[in-house]
């Protein structure tokens, strides 16, 4: 399980098609992963900003979203859909940046 895997949403929210792995894969011992989701934009997706990047995954044009983090227990994640190219690995570590920066 790579950090940066993409994986269909094992929740119910149909507005979140896909989450993301940002664990490090050196933590792959863990019993869950932690993963942001990526929400479905819409007319009230929040603008492309360095916290919530825009990103194309599947067909399905998604946005990053920091603030809902959470850990899933890797049994409940499927097969891998894809891994988030370099480029939007580093949105992705630009987002966890900006929520956690002191300035």
């Amino acid at each position: 399980m790579p950090q940066f895997a993409i994986y269909r949403n094992p929740g119910r929210n149909r507005d979140i098609p896909f989450v993301v792995q940002i664990q490090s894969s050196r933590l792959e011992r863990s019993v869950g992963r932690v993963v942001m989701p990526l929400v479905r934009r819409s007319g009230t997706a929040p603008p492309d900003y360095p916290l919530t990047p825009y990103l194309h995954v599947e067909g399905e044009d998604v946005f990053a979203n920091p603030f809902d983090l959470a850990t899933v227990p890797t049994s409940r994640l499927e097969a891998i859909v894809g891994v988030l190219p370099e480029r939007d690995q580093d949105a992705i570590i630009r987002a966890l940046d900006e929520l956690v920066s002191r300035a």
